[in-house]
């Protein structure tokens, strides 16, 4: 169903007398929810809740690679200049960040080496999650500026798979985003097959 057909199940209930914000009232016969609206289920969230919390630092692509351990950090690979992170705010399960040891705030700030470590790191996360995920696309790139939708001043590249489909109702209506694991799940899934794949090269 598309936001329109929704946006009309909503309308509909309106007129059928549901008042969303209460219950029914008693003079009137429950409207039926049928599916999709029947119950939104997510039996991963009590894992996600009792999950450690992400630790708090000043200079978060500084200072995680610091910490000596990568688990907490969300980091799933290391090369010699950069390192792949999973975003701890998602677009989409699996997103991961490419992240520079150095920090610099744009690109045209990394020497040769940093460059072209960089762009293969990124190119092995996207091995990492075709072997792991199966998605049918990928957004790859980057957010050079607060205006461009930077968030943190250190160079950082986004890759995010995709799969037909995957932009369903909730973040359309809802702005609300549902991802089907914890992070910590996912973070063991990619990382386990960055080392495999890194000690078959």
């Amino acid at each position: 169903m598309d936001s329109t057909g929704i946006a009309a199940c909503f309308h509909q209930a309106h007129a059928d007398g549901f008042d969303f914000a209460s219950a029914p009232r008693s003079n009137q016969l429950p409207v039926r929810m049928e599916s999709p609206f029947a119950s939104l289920h997510a039996y991963w969230r009590m894992e996600y809740i009792s999950a450690s919390r992400p630790p708090s630092v000043q200079k978060p692509f500084t200072e995680l690679p610091g910490l000596g351990d990568d688990r907490k950090a969300l980091i799933i690979h290391r090369s010699t200049l950069s390192y792949l992170m999973l975003n701890r705010f998602p677009y989409n399960p699996g997103h991961l960040l490419v992240i520079p040891f150095r920090e610099v705030a744009d690109i045209i700030e990394l020497n040769a080496d940093e460059s072209a470590d960089l762009f293969a790191t990124a190119t092995f996360g996207k091995k990492v999650l075709s072997a792991v995920m199966s998605p049918d696309g990928f957004n790859i790139g980057f957010n050079l500026g607060r205006t461009a939708g930077g968030s943190i001043d250190h160079l950082h590249g986004h890759i995010v798979p995709r799969w037909n489909g995957d932009n369903n109702f909730m973040p359309v209506i809802g702005q609300t985003r549902v991802l089907p694991e914890s992070l910590e799940a996912t973070w063991e899934k990619l990382s386990a097959a960055a080392s495999r794949l890194a000690a078959s090269h």
